[in-house]
């Protein structure tokens, strides 16, 4: 029987050649050199730790998942199949507008459709008082997908409406993260299961990536009957309604759409219900123009580390590029890499009109700082930087020019950018670019602007904070 002197030396030898064989790993996919050479030197002077670290945090891509629009053949060929069938008379002619967007249909695999109709929902009474009206008129099924889902006022409600709906004979099914809905306990789900629901957890552990912890889905969704859907920046929890004293008021946004980007829209979310429980339902793939008879163009925007590039980091460098006049921006969190500071320098050193609001109060202390490490980068370029002081802001928007508008999930952070699935919708009309002007102005009217030297005047401490949080910027 070996002894113990034995036993530490073959444990020793063995974490010396997994921290071997993950380095080779990291040679070979390796984002950046500088990245790859720091896990290098951490693999080989302390395997113990740096093993398991880098499996939970390392790696970039999301393996297993099965993108629809990459591989053949896949579960999803009929689907797409039949989309490209029905809906190639809204698909718009690019040599109308921008060109640019061009770059933004490769990206994400999709193309602009015309005959959408797309709504503010500006907070979370408007926004949810739309949910549960779309949801009571649900005739065949509903989708709903959240990160955080909590068992409070305001997620029993949900509860409830998707019980009366399902005990009405629709077709309920309900997605949500397993990490960003961890505290949602077992009796919630189970009187959802007992009438009928189908909720289910995104586990991104599942399949081949049982160490890979630090990937979420941040994907805010929900789908009636094919005709119309919602996306965007709240969960289902009282603090997102404004109901915590700490947080209140809660500033954020969703959209609701109609015309053929629900099916755009219900396609990421069947994407990831099939990731979930290998099944796809079978549902309404027509593409319908807007009830209402608005005609506008608009591109639903998946993004996550299953795709074949960084597609959240690409986007936003490609939309910041084609800014001419303006690029506003509403981010409740600021900690990018140095590509999407670049875009942002070069818009605002050509003369673009860049303004990024954030909020004053932290939700997450550590992206707070990080945040405050990127101001002297951003505003020695000209970039004029906001906080908004009443409440927490947690919107996501991005306006270019005076014809182009995102609303989705997305922060203008790194986890975003590469770790997290994410989803947003791109609308080119005047009309409601206008709209999301006049919801900006006011957000920045509940502002003060930032000056040049005021991390500078904030004292050694609070620097100190800042550059420290910024190491942590590339998992934030």
């Amino acid at each position: 029987m070996p002894d113990t002197w034995t036993l530490a030396g073959l444990l020793i030898a063995l974490f010396h050649g997994a921290g071997f064989l993950t380095s080779v790993h990291v040679l070979m996919t390796g984002r950046t050199p500088q990245g790859a050479l720091a896990w290098i030197f951490f693999l080989v002077l302390l395997p113990y730790l740096a093993v398991p670290l880098y499996w939970v945090f390392g790696p970039r891509r999301y393996d297993g998942y099965i993108d629809s629009r990459l591989t053949s053949p896949t579960p999803f060929d009929s689907i797409v199949g039949e989309l490209h069938e029905t809906g190639a008379e809204y698909i718009c002619d690019r040599d109308e507008g921008r060109s640019s967007l061009v770059a933004l249909e490769r990206i994400v695999r999709l193309p602009f459709t015309h005959g959408n109709d797309v709504e503010l929902l500006i907070d979370g009474e408007a926004t949810f008082a739309a949910f549960f009206d779309a949801i009571d008129r649900a005739e065949r099924y509903v989708a709903v997908q959240f990160f955080i889902v909590h068992d409070d006022g305001i997620g029993r409600d949900m509860k409830d409406a998707l019980i009366e709906r399902a005990r009405a004979g629709v077709e309920v099914l309900f997605l949500f993260d397993e990490v960003g809905s961890r505290h949602l306990p077992e009796h919630y789900k189970a009187e959802l299961r007992g009438a009928g629901v189908q909720i289910k957890p995104f586990s991104t552990t599942r399949h081949a990536n049982r160490f890979q912890l630090n990937f979420r889905n941040h994907r805010k969704l929900i789908i009636v009957d094919g005709e119309t859907a919602f996306v965007g920046g709240l969960n289902c929890g009282d603090e997102y309604m404004g109901r915590d004293p700490k947080m209140s008021p809660w500033r954020d946004t969703f959209t609701r759409v109609q015309g053929p980007s629900v099916q755009a829209l219900q396609l990421s979310f069947v994407e990831d219900w099939h990731w979930a429980t290998d099944e796809i339902p079978e549902w309404n793939w027509e593409p319908k123009p807007a009830p209402s008879g608005v005609d506008w163009n608009a591109l639903v925007l998946p993004t996550g580390p299953a795709d074949t590039f960084e597609s959240c980091s690409l986007l936003f460098v490609a939309l910041f590029h084609s800014a001419e006049t303006r690029l506003w921006i509403s981010t409740p969190y600021f900690v990018f890499d140095n590509q999407v500071l670049s875009a942002l320098q070069l818009a605002a050193l050509r003369g673009v009109d860049v303004r990024i609001l954030v909020p004053e109060r932290a939700d997450y202390e550590t992206a707070y700082f990080a945040g405050w490490s990127f101001h002297d980068d951003v505003l020695e370029s000209g970039c004029r930087i906001f906080r908004y002081k009443e409440g927490f802001l947690h919107q996501k928007a991005v306006l270019v020019d005076d014809d182009l508008a995102l609303l989705g999930t997305m922060n203008l952070d790194n986890r975003s950018m590469r770790l997290n699935f994410e989803i947003g919708i791109l609308v080119e009309n005047e009309t409601f670019a206008s709209r999301v002007e006049e919801m900006l102005e006011e957000d920045l009217a509940r502002a003060s602007e930032v000056r040049q030297k005021e991390l500078e005047e904030a004292g050694f401490f609070f620097r100190l904070k800042a550059r420290l949080a910024r190491l942590f910027a590339p998992i934030l």
